[in-house]
């Protein structure tokens, strides 16, 4: 003759109401559906942002800070064109692939302009946005050497038109 033994889990969950047990399990699901969201979540944060990185890359701009920017610009009597944008913003990676990496526009910006990515996540950008009461991203300003706003270039993903935006 065998006896069944079970261990002291299986013993406190078989003695448990049926309706705590239901609980458990509910919470269980939840639990690894919880896990699994948040998983994907951060592993498409991680994907977007190696995209936008690479994207940043193909347009060639020096990497400065708004003030650095400013600085040249007013040493070179130029303007700056500032970029808010976020590393892992598709619109943004479009506006750096279909437009700003365009060598016909990589040369009209360098010729007039003082180009400064601000990365929306970052305190300089959170500073930019405050001071220029920016809300969305991409978002392309022209400014004075002296930091005052001249104009919102708007969104286009025409590069000729973008380049005629520039020009205005």
């Amino acid at each position: 003759m065998t006896t069944e033994t079970s261990s002291p889990s299986e013993k406190q969950q078989d003695e448990l109401p049926l309706e705590t047990n239901s609980w458990l399990s509910g919470l269980r699901s939840w639990l690894v559906f919880g896990v699994i969201a948040t998983a994907l979540y951060f592993g498409n944060v991680e994907l977007q942002t190696y995209l936008g990185k690479q994207a940043m890359q193909k347009v060639g701009f020096a990497e400065l800070t708004l003030e650095q920017a400013l600085q040249i610009a007013g040493e070179q009597n130029k303007l700056v064109l500032a970029d808010m944008s976020a590393i892992w913003c598709p619109s943004c990676r479009k506006l750096d692939r279909e437009v700003l990496s365009q060598p016909i526009v990589n040369k009209a910006i360098k010729r007039d302009y003082v180009f400064v990515r601000i990365e929306y996540e970052s305190a300089a950008g959170k500073a930019f946005q405050e001071q220029y009461a920016v809300s969305v991203f991409p978002t392309l300003l022209v400014l004075n050497p002296d930091g005052e706003k001249i104009r919102n270039i708007g969104l286009t993903f025409d590069k000729d038109e973008f380049i005629r935006r520039l020009s205005l």
